[in-house]
C-alpha cells in the first residue's frame, strides 16, 4: 500500500508516476479529497471531545457546588451528538480511503523503462549462446510424451486442462530441479522454511494479491464450523507465506537482511490466458516453485535486488540453459513491484526465450500493507523493504532441460549439475508405458 502522506503532498508527481502504471489522475484526486474530508472531521471530533472533558469538569464542579447545571448538560448531549455522527462519518470515509489505496499500485522506480506492456521492456544482458541443432528440435511437451514422462491426457482425465502427470524419470527430474535449486540457495545464505499452502485474507492482502486479484487465485470455503477458518486460498506462490510470517512484527534490525527461500506448490486460475500456452508446462493451474524473499533495510533494498537477481541467474548458469535479464516496463511490472527483472530462457522450439523468474523490489509497499517493520540502532521503528524472486519455477526448468538437452533420437542428456540428483543418470530413455 502507497503512503497517503507521499501522494497528498507530492500530488503531481503521484499523478505522473501512477499514470505510467494506468492509473486515471482522478484517481488520485478522488482519495486526496476522501483524505481531506477525514482529517476535518477529525480535527472537529477531537476539539469537540476535548471541549466535552472541560465542560465536563465543569459539570462535576457545579454539582459539587450544588449549582444547576442543566443547560451545560442539555448541550454536552448535543455535542455527544455531534460526535458520534463525526465518528461514524470519518469511519466511513477511512472504508472509502482504503478502498482505493488497496488497489493502488506501487510507484515505480525512476530507472523502469516506461510503457503499457511487455513490447517496452528493455533487454539489460544475455547469457549463454543458444544450441544450433543439427536436427529439428521438439517441443518439450512431444519430448515428454515420447518418453512417457509427462502425461497431460491422464492429468485432463483425473483434474482438467493444464494439469499434467510427471512419471518414472520425468518425476526424477522434477525432484532433482527443486533439490538442486534449494541447496544451492542455501548456500547462497538463505534459510529453508516449509510454509503453509493455504493462507488467509489477511495473508493474500498483506503481499497485494487480495482485493484486487480476487479472480486470479482458488479460495476454498470451509464448513460452517465457528472453530474452523473459512475463506482460505491455495497460495499463487511461496512469496505469500514467506512475507506474512513477519506480518505485525517488529524485528531487530540487527537481523536484517533475513533472506528465505521455499519450495511450495503454486495455485493459479490462469484467469484471461485462455488461447495462450494451451500445451506444455509453461502456464499450468498447479506447478512447483522454489521461491526466494529478502526482508532488508530500505538503503539496501536495491543492493538486494541486484544480489537476489544473481542468485536467480547462477541456477541457470550451472545448468548451462541461456537465457536474458529484462527490466519490465512500468505498465508489464507486478501490482507490487517498484522494479522488476525477469530473467527469461531459451526455449528452441519456440526460437525464443519465455521468463522462467521475476525479482522484485517491492520497497515498503507490502511491508505496509502487512505491517513489518523493524527497530534501528535508535530505537525508532521503521518500515522493512520486501524482495521476492523465483529461484526458479521448476516446470519451466524442466520445460527448459528438455528442449535445450534433447538428442536426435528423442532422449535427453541430463545436465552435469543434476547428475547427482537423478541417482547418477545421465540420460533420460523412454519410460515402460503401463497402458
Amino acid at each position: 500500500m502507497l503512503d497517503i502522506k507521499v501522494i497528498r503532498e507530492n500530488l503531481d508527481w503521484a499523478k505522473k508516476k501512477l499514470a505510467t502504471r494506468g492509473i486515471k489522475p482522478e484517481e488520485l484526486d478522488e482519495v486526496v479529497a476522501i483524505d481531506a474530508k477525514r482529517r476535518d472531521a477529525m480535527v472537529q471530533s477531537e476539539n469537540l471531545k476535548a471541549e466535552r472533558n472541560n465542560v465536563s469538569k465543569k459539570i462535576a464542579e457545579a454539582k459539587r457546588n450544588k449549582e444547576d447545571a442543566s443547560e451545560a448538560i442539555a448541550s454536552m448531549r448535543e455535542v455527544g451528538a455531534k460526535i458520534k455522527q463525526l465518528d461514524a462519518e470519518i469511519e466511513d470515509l477511512a472504508e472509502k480511503q482504503e478502498y482505493i489505496m488497496l488497489r493502488l499500485p506501487n510507484f515505480p522506480a525512476d530507472s523502469d523503462p516506461i510503457g503499457p506492456d511487455d513490447s517496452y521492456n528493455e533487454e539489460v544482458r544475455r547469457w549463454g549462446k543458444p544450441r544450433k541443432f543439427d536436427f529439428a528440435p521438439k517441443a518439450h511437451w512431444d519430448l515428454g510424451a515420447d518418453l512417457n514422462i509427462l502425461d497431460w491426457d491422464a492429468a485432463a482425465k483425473v483434474s482438467a486442462a493444464r494439469f499434467v502427470y510427471y512419471k518414472g524419470a520425468g518425476a526424477l527430474l522434477e525432484r532433482a530441479v527443486y533439490n538442486y535449486f534449494l541447496d544451492e540457495n542455501t548456500a547462497e545464505g538463505y534459510t529453508e522454511v516449509i510454509p503453509p499452502t493455504l493462507v488467509n485474507n489477511d495473508s493474500m492482502q498483506g503481499t497485494g494479491q487480495f482485493p484486487k486479484f480476487t479472480e486470479d487465485v482458488y479460495t476454498i470455503v470451509e464448513n460452517d464450523d465457528p472453530e474452523v477458518p473459512r475463506n482460505l486460498t491455495l497460495i499463487p506462490t511461496a512469496e505469500v507465506p514467506l512475507v506474512n510470517y513477519f506480518r505485525g512484527d517488529i524485528i531487530d534490525g540487527k537481523q536484517l537482511p533475513i533472506n528465505v527461500t521455499a519450495l511450495s506448490p503454486a495455485f493459479r486460475s490462469e484467469a484471461g490466458s485462455a488461447g495462450r500456452d494451451t500445451r506444455g508446462l509453461i502456464r499450468m493451474h498447479e506447478f512447483r516453485k522454489v521461491e526466494m524473499v529478502k526482508v532488508v533495510k530500505p538503503e539496501e533494498s536495491w543492493k538486494e535486488l541486484e544480489k537476489l537477481t544473481h542468485n536467480a541467474e547462477h541456477l541457470l548458469q550451472k545448468l548451462g540453459l541461456p537465457y536474458r535479464v529484462v527490466a519490465l516496463s512500468t505498465g508489464d511490472a507486478s501490482f507490487t513491484s517498484a522494479k522488476t527483472y525477469d530473467l527469461e530462457v531459451w526455449l528452441p522450439y519456440q526460437d525464443t526465450y519465455r521468463e522462467i523468474s521475476s525479482c522484485s523490489n517491492c520497497t515498503d509497499f507490502q511491508a505496509r500493507r502487512a505491517q513489518i517493520r523493524y527497530r534501528d540502532e535508535d530505537g525508532k521503528v521503521k518500515l522493512t523493504h520486501t524482495l521476492n524472486g523465483s529461484g526458479l519455477a521448476v516446470g519451466r526448468t524442466v520445460a527448459a532441460i528438455l528442449e535445450n538437452y534433447q538428442n536426435e533420437d528423442g532422449t535427453i542428456t541430463v545436465p552435469d549439475a543434476l547428475v547427482p540428483y537423478m541417482h547418477g543418470m545421465k540420460k533420460i530413455t523412454p519410460e515402460v508405458k503401463w497402458h
